[in-house]
């Protein structure tokens, strides 16, 4: 069984696998949580804030990602 999640569940890979779902897709749910928080960052900038960083990926952290 497959099954496809785009937003936020209040539920985890284990029951689901328990369930019999054998292949769960995203579809573009990854790319719509980056522009959220490129849109918040981008927000909180022209509001004279800089907190929408907060959760920013280290460069050396990318750096590892893409060896």
């Amino acid at each position: 069984m497959k099954l496809l999640v785009g937003t936020a569940r209040p539920v985890t890979v284990a029951p689901l696998a328990e369930l019999g779902v054998r292949r769960i897709s995203v579809g573009g749910a990854l790319a719509r949580a980056a522009w959220g928080g490129f849109m918040g960052a981008a927000q909180g900038l022209a509001a004279g804030r800089f907190d929408g960083f907060a959760n920013n990926a280290s460069g050396a952290a990318l750096n590892r990602l893409f060896e």
